[in-house]
């Protein structure tokens, strides 16, 4: 007989099925393929017939000369993501925090929260002409002050810096709303004691405030080492070009050339596949971090 309990659950994981089963398609069937690593394949042949390669493919991308530069590109625009990622929507939502006029609240709280919803295909072509040095809004500004035009997406010097604030205004957003619902469950008579003990707003930003949302801050710190591979495929695909390879060009913008523009399925899926590897430790100890100093576990 089934308990009562768990036939109330049964619709909950009924409603699982769609999801897994995406997920088992997308993501785990396509794991067989990981062997390809590992041969000199030929779509020809098939899996089964390709020539076995050993470590070859490994050693042979350890010896391409963009390998390090492209692996240093992808961890420092991550990184700086990361960094910036949580500390602007920290800011935003303790600023935010401050307002008593809950319609402007709501109002900038929607307008921040827009662009997280559109895709780097639409936005990358946005930015392509306010960018452009001919006929963009910035460089426009630029001119009217007697200065030059600068060429912001084919310049080395510039490129990364673009990536990371176009990326972090796209998406602090929605890091802001987490931000926001931590500090709802802030228990309000610890304001009211600081506000009788005559502390200004900022003490009880420095002493309530803040504290009470350390637990977030650190879990959301730890959970993104996960990323510290992932610097934004979508973004850097749609806005690079082979003049900012030099800064630009990640992991997985190589992974696509090398895969589907020169058909080398074989060294693509070995640089898939270290990245996959070092991805899974990362988040493995981010999560044994969260848990360590945030209290977080999955199970």
């Amino acid at each position: 007989m089934i308990s009562g309990k768990l036939r109330r659950e049964v619709p909950l994981y009924l409603m699982l099925v769609p999801g897994l089963t995406i997920i088992l398609i997308y993501c785990y069937v396509p794991m067989a393929g990981i062997g390809i690593a590992f041969q000199h394949f030929i779509p020809a042949k098939g899996f089964f017939s390709s020539e076995w390669a050993g470590m070859d493919n490994f050693e042979y991308i350890v010896k391409l000369p963009d390998t390090f530069r492209v692996l240093w590109n992808t961890v420092i625009i991550a990184v700086m993501k990361m960094i910036l990622g949580l500390i602007v929507p920290l800011v935003v939502a303790l600023l935010l925090n401050e307002v008593t006029r809950s319609g402007f609240k709501r109002s900038v709280q929607t307008m921040i929260y827009l662009p997280h919803f559109l895709s780097w295909v639409i936005l990358g072509g946005i930015l392509v002409d306010i960018l452009s040095p001919s006929e963009g809004i910035v460089n426009g500004i630029v001119t009217a002050f007697g200065g030059k035009p600068v060429f912001f997406l084919a310049d080395n010097s510039w490129f990364r810096f673009i990536i990371v604030v176009t990326d972090i205004w796209k998406e602090f957003g929605f890091g802001t709303i987490v931000f926001f619902a931590a500090l709802t469950g802030i228990n309000p008579t610890l304001y009211e004691a600081a506000a009788i003990d005559g502390a200004s707003r900022w003490k009880m930003t420095w002493n309530v405030t803040i504290p009470g949302i350390v637990p977030i801050i650190i879990l959301l710190a730890t959970l993104s080492l996960g990323n510290v591979l992932n610097a934004g495929f979508d973004q850097i695909f749609n806005l690079y070009s082979p003049i900012v390879y030099e800064t630009g060009d990640i992991l997985d913008t190589m992974i696509y050339r090398i895969g589907l523009v020169d058909a080398q399925y074989s060294l693509a899926t070995a640089i898939g596949l270290f990245k996959s590897v070092v991805s899974f430790v990362l988040i493995s100890v981010s999560y044994w971090l969260a848990y360590r100093f945030a209290n977080y576990r999955i199970f």
